[in-house]
């Protein structure tokens, strides 16, 4: 079994406080919109860190971490990457990779909207923790954690990290 903690959307800012959240997970993923070194510098000295760019992210985050990460974890194919739309919505690059791929999770950010469903018509479980940081719209931090077990995602949890512009709780 592997405990996962997801987040996404730091945009540079990480409470300290974030990472007890992290105290009994496997890894870290990160959606993209890092944001800063200093982001991920803390967040891979806490646990292993996978990730991917996002469109805030300079040269040097992009030369680090892929548009696209595709992972194989416990017998499940998950795709994360950071701009893909939503269910109904996709853009056409990610659109693409669903139809060709077929991955069972995709992830992603950017919207800064916490959104998990089911999507039947790609046969996808669709994950976007929302945004952990304080830039954008969103009125609440949020975060996922959830176990891959076998080839399923269980335990999956949402995080309410606080009101956007206050500290973690």
């Amino acid at each position: 079994m592997k405990k996962i903690a997801l987040l996404s959307d730091t945009h540079g800012h990480l409470d300290d406080s974030i990472f007890k959240y992290f105290d009994d997970r496997d890894e870290i993923w990160h959606g993209g919109d890092f944001g800063t070194m200093e982001v991920v510098e803390k967040l891979k000295a806490c646990k292993p860190l996978k990730g991917v760019y996002g469109n805030i992210d300079g040269a040097g985050i992009r030369a680090k971490y892929p548009e696209d990460l595709w992972l194989e974890v416990e017998g499940m194919k998950i795709l994360i990457t950071h701009i893909a739309g939503s269910p109904g919505n996709y853009n056409p690059r990610v659109r693409k990779l669903l139809l060709e791929k077929k991955p069972a999770v995709l992830i992603c950010g950017h919207s800064h909207i916490l959104k998990v469903m089911r999507d039947p018509a790609h046969n996808v479980m669709y994950l976007n923790p929302g945004a952990a940081g304080n830039e954008g719209f969103h009125k609440v931090k949020t975060l996922l954690r959830f176990s891959i077990e076998k080839g399923i995602l269980k335990d999956l949890e949402v995080v309410e990290l606080g009101k956007r512009g206050q500290p973690v709780p």
